[in-house]
């Protein structure tokens, strides 16, 4: 073993127990001889250090210092935590077009509770964030959580030299499909492109069923928005999952006349078939069609999902790990999921922080069907999300899945100098405000 110096918070096991001469851990002894068999190797040595292995010990260096927040294009905010032992971990807290209202929140949280506590009381800072609130829940307090919480978890995971799905119970598969969004605004459009993305390996893909739509229209509307399911449904052929998203742009009324119609074209499910404010249809609507249902981007916490759950009607939920309170909630979620017989296909139009964030919780949930990625969408190429990467190579998909991201932490590194950089853009990204003919207001 090492001679070299002890530091404060690294000590060889064999010095954990006894230092100055206090009292030893009450360990039981079987504990004791696994920890000297199995130790936490510390991702931080030097190269003489290479064979000592550590026990992380908590001490001052170990609580939450300094954090910081950035703006970045096209419409992300990223969160950077450090400890004063310079530990850093990374999140994402955004919802999309309030970036300086999420901000404001963190900053909130932040200054008024968690500088100056142990980032590893993950649990327990979930808790304070939600329930230290009177008023809680909501797009933008959960968003601010749930970016938080992953900076939290990055950070955790580093310290301990593990991907974060190793300290959720370790992984239930070996990669993890994804699925590609096509647009489906123009039919000519989108054929050509769900058959250039299956062409290199994509098996699932998710389109918009269509642009605006008044509460109820006339055949020939029905008619477009299935005569586009068709055609890439002919174009793909029969061994491709299709999503079609509604986005909550259709009515209930319209729902109902357009879900049926779609069964000939085997859709895996209907994302969005009514507006997250009207839930309470969907066992109806679910009822009128066999195409399965599935909703949840714009849902918080499990507390949200509870009434989906119990009502029926829903075969996925969707959540996003930066607007449903983490990988802290997002787990939680997906367990009540499995619990129900209800799939799990996260939402994630976000940055390469989100992303690795949700596929952390992907790689471990059992029912997980496949998930959504935020690259070559509008507003985002793919070439956005690499801008901020050290290595772009983790993001590369081989015939439609991604490899587990099995680096410390999320698995990703930030180019913190590109971040800065990018931040400095004087940005306002907002959703963009659609009317119908006569000037009222319809659903972006």
């Amino acid at each position: 073993m090492s001679k070299g110096p002890i530091t404060a918070d690294r000590r060889p096991i064999r010095q954990f127990a006894v230092q100055n001469g206090a009292q030893a851990p009450h360990l039981p002894t079987a504990t004791a001889r696994s920890a000297r068999r199995h130790p936490v190797r510390c991702p931080s040595r030097s190269a003489d250090e290479s064979n000592v292995y550590y026990w992380p010990i908590r001490t001052e260096r170990m609580k939450l210092v300094d954090y910081e927040l950035f703006q970045v294009p096209p419409r992300w905010l990223f969160l950077k935590l450090e400890t004063a032992d310079g530990s850093i971990g990374w999140g994402e807290p955004i919802v999309e077009g309030r970036a300086k209202t999420v901000r404001t929140a963190v900053d909130e949280i932040m200054d008024s509770y968690l500088l100056g506590t142990d980032p590893h009381r993950i649990e327990d800072h979930w808790q304070a964030m939600y329930r230290g609130s009177f008023y809680r829940g909501g797009p933008v307090l959960m968003s601010a959580i749930a970016g938080i919480d992953q900076a939290l978890w990055d950070l955790k995971g580093r310290t301990f030299g593990a991907p974060v799905y190793e300290l959720l119970g370790g992984k239930s598969r070996d990669r993890i499909r994804v699925y590609q969004w096509i647009g489906g605004d123009r039919v000519e459009e989108i054929g050509a492109e769900a058959e250039q993305l299956c062409d290199v390996g994509y098996t699932a893909l998710k389109m918009d069923a269509a642009n605006q739509m008044r509460h109820l229209e006339p055949p020939a509307a029905v008619a477009e928005v299935v005569s586009r399911v068709e055609h890439v449904r002919e174009t793909v052929g029969q061994h491709v999952d299709i999503v079609v998203d509604f986005r909550g742009r259709i009515s209930k009324s319209l729902a109902k006349r357009i879900a049926p119609k779609l069964e000939p074209f085997g859709v895996t499910f209907i994302e969005e078939p009514v507006l997250p404010e009207n839930l309470e249809h969907l066992p109806t609507l679910a009822s009128q069609t066999t195409v399965p249902l599935a909703t949840g981007e714009r849902l918080y916490s499990r507390w949200d999902f509870k009434p989906l759950f119990e009502r029926g009607g829903i075969d996925v939920v969707q959540p996003d790990v930066s607007h449903a309170g983490g990988i802290s909630e997002m787990v939680r979620i997906a367990n009540m999921a499995e619990a129900h017989d209800v799939a799990v296909a996260p939402n994630c139009p976000l940055g390469p922080i989100a992303l690795a964030a949700s596929l952390q919780v992907s790689a471990t949930v059992p029912n997980l069907l496949f998930q959504d990625h935020g690259f070559d969408i509008y507003p985002a190429p793919k070439s956005a999300a690499d801008d901020y990467l050290d290595d772009a190579s983790v993001f590369e998909f081989t015939d439609g899945y991604l490899d587990l991201l099995d680096g410390p932490g999320l698995g990703i590194e930030i180019d913190e100098d590109a971040v800065r950089e990018r931040s400095q853009q004087n940005l306002h990204w907002h959703n963009q405000v659609w009317r119908q003919a006569d000037g009222s207001i319809t659903e972006w």
